[in-house]
């Protein structure tokens, strides 16, 4: 999928996955370098926000954005996914105080590669938002055409609110 990123257009690595389709299963890292698979965050529904690179302005807005929202959702699980490492993405948590989001690492490239958003070029994910069911169906997607645009945060929480 071509993608607009600083100007330049960029490309996944694949067509990217579609509402209906079931995400597939991956792995990443959480704060403490644990595993973490997609069936470890379906006991409700999930939410993914996908970024960049935490460092940098938008992705630290939109991640704010929803960890601001955590806590109003009790049924939902978020998590904010970048390339970024462990301790990259720990040390942003400090420094922003963000302390609801789960912050989760594909430095591997797991979820990346199966979900075909990785940026292989630029060694990053295209920005987007999942909402993933407990049956790991997707159920609302949104990938950002314009790379450092934010997503509709209205439609996908308007989307939370009905599952």
């Amino acid at each position: 999928m071509d993608l607009e990123f600083k100007g330049n257009t960029v490309s996944t690595i694949g067509k990217p996955l579609s509402v209906g389709e079931k995400f597939p299963d991956f792995t990443v890292l959480d704060k403490d370098n644990n595993e973490v698979k997609l069936s470890d965050l379906l006991d409700k529904t999930l939410l993914i926000s996908v970024v960049p690179n935490i460092n940098t302005s938008v992705c630290s807005i939109q991640t704010k954005h929803f960890n601001e929202e955590v806590d109003a959702h009790s049924s939902i699980n978020f998590v904010t996914i970048s390339t970024n490492t462990v301790e990259e993405q720990s040390n942003w948590c400090a420094a922003e105080n963000v302390k609801n989001m789960r912050m989760l690492s594909d430095v591997d490239h797991d979820f990346g590669k199966k979900s075909n958003l990785w940026i292989k070029d630029l060694n990053i994910l295209a920005r987007s938002v999942w909402v993933v069911d407990k049956n790991d169906e997707i159920s609302y997607s949104e990938i950002m055409p314009v790379q450092t645009d934010e997503p509709s945060y209205d439609r996908v929480l308007g989307q939370l609110n009905e599952n």
